[in-house]
């Protein structure tokens, strides 16, 4: 499918008076010099922000350019040509741009694991249950399918003995539109693409919360997507992103609170087309702010999983202190 950017032209102040709370109404503001640039993810990125997208989008004078777009290679074209001032990303992504030496720094974590494996075969209700088993993820060394194989090789097996691991559908949208139509069986999906699933096809049913199964692994809970920060706009900037950071802290409050409300904003802006897919998918797509300076060791011990698979999936190193701002 052809990729789309969907852009919204805002003005800054709405980020004063926005959300504040998680009451169930909505909010407007005044105006503020300059001009920065948010680039998000349709996904669980722009769900948590989408009551700030919204706020936004009503405003009159085009301060703030919101980008929204549908994979992560394209927010990062946006980096490298020096067009994101702020930027959600998969956090392998991140320490890859980073270690590449596009100079933007963690500053929050905005989505904590969306990974779940779904299928038509409801005896598997344990780790061996796989054994001799096809599962389906999107391509090799991409974030599922490197999770996947460390959960397996924790729980006791081996990713290249004991089951199959299918890679013919490359993307999370191709892996979706297989499981919905029963071409396949058995897959590492994530939300919202999940929940698409389940309500086109009744057959296939949650059999596994990755999300917790890493929890349990490393009692802590997985830190996928990075809120990045260019440096640069840190510096000339940093009162103004600070208080985006907190709008997007309270709007990701807002639409946990609030499912109802906001799934019929993700609608009218076009992250999801159903409103019903929106609400289920909501409570199962890690929707949580959190702050780098809290939580920069669990990304350390994240980032190393990736790095002990293969460290070019991050750039050959872990990232320096610096990235953690």
């Amino acid at each position: 499918m052809h990729s789309t950017f969907v852009t919204f032209l805002v003005a800054m102040t709405a980020v004063f008076f926005m959300i504040s709370g998680t009451s169930c109404g909505s909010r407007s503001g005044k105006d503020t010099e300059g001009n920065l640039t948010f680039v998000t993810l349709k996904g669980p990125s722009s769900m948590g922000m989408v009551r700030l997208i919204d706020s936004l989008s009503r405003e009159e004078k085009p301060t703030v350019h919101v980008v929204m777009v549908n994979e992560p290679l394209q927010a990062r074209k946006l980096m490298l040509e020096g067009k994101a001032d702020m930027v959600l990303l998969p956090m392998t992504m991140a320490a890859l741009s980073y270690n590449k030496g596009l100079d933007y720094r963690l500053v929050a974590v905005p989505v904590w694991g969306t990974l779940y494996l779904y299928g038509e075969d409801t005896t598997i209700t344990r780790w061996e249950d796989l054994k001799g088993k096809t599962v389906h993820t999107m391509a090799r060394g991409m974030t599922p399918d490197v999770l996947f194989r460390y959960l397996l090789s924790k729980n006791g097996l081996d990713p290249n003995k004991d089951l199959t691991l299918d890679y013919r559908f490359p993307s999370h949208i191709d892996l979706a539109s297989a499981m919905a139509l029963g071409k396949a069986k058995l897959g590492v999906i994530s939300e919202p693409q999940a929940s698409q699933v389940v309500q086109k096809n009744v057959a296939v049913s949650l059999l596994m919360d990755l999300n917790h199964e890493w929890t349990t692994a490393m009692h802590a809970p997985m830190p996928q997507t990075a809120f990045l920060a260019d440096a640069s706009a840190l510096q000339k900037h940093p009162e103004r992103i600070e208080e985006i950071l907190s709008a997007c802290e309270r709007s990701t409050l807002w639409v946990n609170s609030c499912p109802d409300s906001a799934a019929a904003l993700m609608v009218k802006h076009g992250i999801l087309d159903r409103a019903v897919v929106a609400v289920r998918a909501i409570p199962y797509a890690g929707l949580h702010f959190e702050r780098t300076a809290k939580i920069s060791a669990l990304v350390q011990d994240y980032l190393q999983v990736f790095y002990t698979f293969d460290p070019e999936i991050i750039g050959g190193k872990m990232p320096d202190e610096t990235f953690y701002k």
